[in-house]
């Protein structure tokens, strides 16, 4: 997959179909790249996995978000890889040339949207389209050194995408630059229906302990104190309302059987090859019965709930996006897991709740770009990208 035109293995090698933009508008001279789970005209959509796209039927259509960032004159340079499924965070598809992360060639890009972050960090495209069903934005542009936003679920339509957990699954992109940043979401998000303003950050200590060591502290404290330069008053704490742990079942328990439930009948016709954690995974989907889902969707609620009622409306929550740098690509499989489980239980609460999060690139941690996040009420989406935007403005 690498050539000269791609270099990082972001790109798939689809024959090139002209993709038509509008001659103007106001992301016009900006490159798109676009992950693989998103229909595009002209174009299969194969989600990561050889043979979903062998039997997947060439797109009639483009899917409504992508085509809103066509109509506002963005111009497409193609189709990105993405983790099989795209039901893992690492980026390594076992089918595929792992992608290249130009801030630290020697770790992963981070998936499942990991062509698309690996395309914008390396200079390939301006904005990359990804989706975030448990952190496939948030990770990846902490790894990477990008923006990168998990919306508020069902505020920006999936039509058009290969879902995998309905209930979780929000659309999401990239870029380098802030303003081109704001410039998308103005596009894409309309204004926000939250309008209180962000103005009192809060902490919690259960996310926080999620980070790895006294590098990761130490990083994250300083990255902390440039976030908070940004409000005019000190940070207050929220108690979780709940085990982080058993939290982060729920989230698995009903995730995993939303995707089997996806994915289940193209996964039964016959063995579809899947890569190591991807076939274990889907198979905890597919044990999962609807007395336990149910059960784990009424502890959803009671949590969302919860903590609603913790979370004042001028309220913004600071916390790590992820627990450390993204992890080498030498480390064994087990390695992965270990990461991953610690990992994901992290950016499982905004999932939880359907709110929106962003990655800001602030920081560094044994020599490779480590983010940071900001965390609103459901639709406050643009308030973080502005927020987000002064504070790498003063860093």
């Amino acid at each position: 997959m690498t050539t000269t035109r791609d270099p990082l293995n972001a790109f798939l090698d689809y024959p090139e179909v002209p993709v038509a933009s509008a001659a103007e508008g106001p992301l016009k001279g900006l490159s798109l790249a676009v992950k693989d789970i998103y229909d595009v005209a002209g174009y299969p959509t194969g989600g990561g996995n050889p043979q979903k796209e062998a039997e997947s039927p060439i797109a009639e259509t483009t899917a409504p978000a992508v085509q809103a960032l066509l109509d506002a004159g963005a111009r497409f340079m193609g189709k990105t890889q993405t983790d099989e499924l795209t039901f893992s965070m690492m980026g390594m598809n076992a089918h595929f040339p792992p992608p290249v992360n130009v801030m630290a060639r020697e770790r992963v890009t981070g998936g499942s949207s990991s062509g698309s972050v690996a395309a914008v960090a390396g200079g390939l495209a301006d904005i990359g389209v990804g989706s975030d069903t448990n952190g496939s934005i948030r990770a990846p542009a902490s790894f990477c050194g990008l923006l990168g936003l998990r919306t508020t679920h069902g505020r920006i339509s999936m039509e058009g995408a290969m879902p995998l957990a309905p209930s979780f699954d929000t659309f999401g992109w990239f870029a380098r630059d802030a303003a081109v940043y704001e410039a998308v979401g103005a596009v894409l998000l309309g204004e926000d229906t939250h309008s209180e303003g962000l103005v009192r950050p809060m902490r919690i200590a259960e996310l926080e302990m999620r980070l790895f060591g006294p590098e990761e502290r130490s990083a994250y404290d300083a990255m902390l104190a440039r976030v908070l330069k940004r409000f005019d008053r000190a940070p207050g704490f929220l108690a979780l309302p709940g085990d982080l742990e058993e939290l982060f079942t729920c989230f698995r328990q009903i995730q995993a059987y939303e995707a089997w439930g996806v994915h289940g009948p193209f996964l039964s016709q016959k063995d579809r090859d899947l890569g190591p954690g991807i076939k274990e995974r889907f198979a905890y989907g597919r044990s999962i019965d609807s007395a336990t889902v149910e059960a784990a969707r009424r502890r959803r609620r009671d949590f969302q709930a919860d903590f609603a009622a913790l979370m004042g409306p001028d309220m913004v929550v600071i916390l790590p996006t992820q627990p450390s740098a993204g992890p080498l690509k030498i480390a064994t499989h087990d390695e992965l897991e270990t990461y991953r489980g610690k990992a994901l239980a992290l950016t499982s609460i905004a999932g939880l709740l359907g709110w929106p999060q962003i990655s800001i690139p602030l920081g560094t941690v044994h020599g490779a770009p480590f983010g940071i996040s900001l965390m609103g009420p459901a639709g406050s989406d643009r308030q973080l990208i502005r927020l987000a935007a002064d504070i790498l403005s003063a860093a």
